[in-house]
């Protein structure tokens, strides 16, 4: 059975040497040469860098010309011959090189050709010059160019398989293999799955030949499409057997790679416990085979689980070779180093920096920690680390308030480095932009940015599972704002359902605040004040992120307002401020600052609840955050309408027509914020702030449109539900 020669790779061989005799036009020299390298070696003159789509096409272009001479018809049949007779196409030379090799003894003539047309070393034009021969005339390969290679290898190998007396296969065990290979390389590089197109095409490639790939690759490959398939028995059977058959036939892979893949497997399919048991045991045997790279991935993996999943690794917190989370993320570093794994000293690295964020700690800390990842990054190509570190330093400009920064780090992203990257980093990135575009309001190009993501990409369930996650989120966003409550139920009904066994627990919070704002518009402030209190003591016990801390205080501070009761929240507000302030979480100190400037209004200090809005106001603007803006300008408005109050009777008459013209600016400012977020209840607290107003000054008219415009609102959100 011939290992590397087929029908494929003699139509190239042909191919090679009507280039070489010149029979090529020269309007055809570029496509052909780009076809021919493009399926000897792993790059496109075209496109130096393709993406996801353009691999699997290539990979598909590879089976295609395995199956059927099409292929090249389609390449040449464009392009007329050099000789330019009427007619006559490349393609037609072409097939008659190809009809030339009619018998064995041609078939011979055509391999023995193929020596003559390689560059001579400098002993053989030695003793050329000696015999008085000239060297070969004509365009001749150098031995070290791919197409020199190529017409080595094919000889060498012909001159084999001529000891074996098999009828030669459709396909050789290369071409098999090597398609393998590709499909592992991309579900296990890029979490990506094989399209269906291109495994029907497999498929019937296999079942006309008669080669049988090699097990432990087929296996590999039938584990990591079930893997990102969801299939849970499928994927553990293929995992058993094929370290079954590598235990078997003495391979590279021992049993602490057994069990670090199942474990990671085991979490994926939320079988957290068992996950556990199955890691800890990893470790023990990488410590007892001294295993170090094995043993620094199973530790790396621990970290992180345990910090997602802090309940289940609670009893050996105390007993744990990690330690608490700096001393294990100094640790892993200190081992990535020693053994020059540079992916896990970069991924330590983004998870110190990660850690100073989430505990409020120095912002330069973090910085110098993705820093140096960064470098890291850079010296070694790692390309499929520019995802966790682009996700971090997106996040680290969030806290700081510039949004904008963050939009442009996306952008980049997702136009320069997708490619390389897994498609996981690219999933969340997207999501990423789509909840910054639906911040400011734009619902519908957040759900476009969200379709556009590639559907072969997504048939992935993991993948999968987030993307429908996270479309849901945004639906739910949506729904509250337009006060639809019975949709935002129904759907909460659903989110509510996934805990953190089953999805990360960044979403579990999100949801979670969600359901907190349903209950707050349901006017159910008794379910929602219990629901903030247990998370607040929830987080606390497991030492969470600041922000999610922070988040519930004034979610805290808000129900208290919802209440008539303000003023109760006065200290939450405070903590909340200073905290935020100490972590530089900027988006939310103006957050907690426009709380405490409401409380200022309901005890009647105007002027300092002014001062502290125009302060925060337009940094506010820059978070790109239109309901935290238009619930500021909404404040504003408040404080000056008391301010315009105080001005009554005292004289001021002209200062007190300004305020009320800043008074109405404000309100249209924050009516303008509420209607990009098309948030209903909103509007209608604006519209009746201003009709009351305009009332108050005599302005009936202007009264009565606003009135007409309250009424309006509810109209069309009464027609909606209809």
């Amino acid at each position: 059975m011939s290992q590397y020669l087929s029908p494929a790779k003699i139509g190239l061989l042909a191919l090679v040497e009507l280039y070489l005799q010149g029979a090529v036009p020269n309007d055809a020299i570029v496509p052909v040469v780009n076809f021919i390298t493009s399926h000897l070696l792993d790059c496109n003159l075209g496109n130096p860098s393709p993406g996801r789509a353009e691999r699997w096409k290539k990979a598909n272009d590879t089976i295609k010309l395995t199956l059927s001479v099409h292929r090249f018809e389609e390449l040449l049949g464009d392009f007329a011959a050099a000789d330019r007779l009427p007619g006559r196409r490349l393609w037609d030379r072409f097939l008659e090189k190809l009809w030339g090799i009619d018998s064995l003894h041609a078939l011979h003539d055509f391999f023995d050709r193929l020596p003559n047309t390689l560059a001579r070393t400098k002993v053989e034009l030695r003793e050329m010059a000696e015999r008085g021969e000239e060297p070969p005339p004509g365009i001749l390969l150098s031995r070290n160019s791919p197409f020199g290679v190529f017409f080595r290898r094919a000889y060498l190998e012909f001159s084999l398989f001529m000891g074996d007396q098999d009828v030669a296969p459709a396909v050789s065990t290369d071409d098999i293999e090597s398609l393998l290979e590709f499909q592992i390389e991309q579900t296990q590089k890029y979490g990506t799955r094989v399209p269906p197109e291109i495994t029907a095409d497999f498929q019937r490639l296999l079942k006309s030949s008669r080669v049988v790939p090699s097990l432990s690759h087929y296996l590999r490959s039938s584990f990591s499409d079930s893997w990102r398939s969801g299939g849970f028995p499928e994927t553990f059977d293929s995992l058993h057997r094929y370290f079954d058959y590598t235990m078997q036939n003495r391979d590279r892979l021992f049993y602490q790679y057994a069990l670090l893949n199942l474990a990671i497997v085991q979490s994926d399919f939320g079988c957290h416990r068992e996950a556990v048991g199955t890691m800890l045991e990893a470790i023990a045997t990488a410590k007892e085979t001294k295993d170090t790279t094995c043993l620094n991935f199973a530790l790396n993996w621990f970290f992180h689980f345990s910090r997602n999943h802090p309940d289940l690794v609670k009893d050996l917190a105390d007993n744990s070779m990690l330690g608490s989370g700096k001393e294990s993320l100094a640790l892993l570093r200190a081992k990535a180093k020693e053994t020059g794994m540079w992916i896990l000293w970069s991924s330590a690295l983004l998870s110190e920096a990660k850690l100073a964020l989430n505990n409020g700690e120095s912002i330069s800390t973090a910085m110098e920690s993705m820093v140096r990842s960064s470098q890291l990054i850079v010296e070694r190509n790692m390309k499929a680390m520019l995802g966790p570190q682009t996700s971090l330093n997106i996040a680290l400009w969030d806290r700081l308030g510039t949004t904008a920064m963050s939009n442009m780090m996306c952008d980049i992203f997702l136009r320069c480095h997708a490619q390389n990257s897994l498609f996981e980093d690219q999933l969340k990135l997207t999501c990423r932009v789509a909840g910054l575009v639906a911040g400011k309001g734009d619902f519908e190009k957040a759900f476009a940015k969200l379709e556009g993501i590639d559907p072969n990409a997504l048939r992935s369930a993991k993948s999968h599972q987030y993307w429908q996650l996270y479309r849901g989120l945004l639906k739910l966003r949506r729904d509250l704002h337009q006060n639809n409550l019975e949709s935002a139920e129904a759907l909460l009904s659903q989110l509510l359902q996934n805990g953190p066994e089953d999805i990360e627990p960044d979403m579990v919070f999100i949801i979670d605040t969600f359901h907190v704002e349903a209950l707050t518009r349901r006017l159910d402030y008794d379910a929602a004040f219990t629901k903030v209190d247990q998370l607040i003591t929830k987080f606390r016990e497991d030492n969470k992120d600041m922000s999610f801390r922070i988040r519930l205080l004034l979610m805290k501070v808000q129900i208290f307002d919802c209440t008539g009761r303000p003023e109760k929240g006065f200290t939450i507000a405070m903590r909340a401020a200073s905290m935020a302030w100490r972590a530089r979480l900027v988006s939310l100190l103006w957050q907690a600052i426009g709380a405490l400037a409401n409380i200022l209004n309901s005890l009647g200090e105007f002027a300092a609840a002014e001062q502290l809005l125009i302060a925060i106001l337009p940094r506010c603007l820059e978070t790109d955050v239109a309901y935290t803006a238009g619930t500021l300008y909404s404040m504003l408005a408040d404080a000056r309408m008391g301010l315009a109050g105080e001005m009554t009777g005292r004289g001021k008459d002209d200062a007190r027509t300004e305020m009320m013209g800043k008074v109405h600016r404000a309100l249209d400012a924050a009516y303008k914020c509420f209607s990009a977020v098309e948030d209903v209840d909103k509007r209608c607290e604006i519209m009746a702030k201003k009709a009351a107003i305009s009332g108050a000054e005599g302005k009936l008219v202007q009264a009565e449109s606003c009135v007409d415009k309250y009424l309006g609102l509810w109209e069309e959100e009464l027609t909606r539900k209809r």
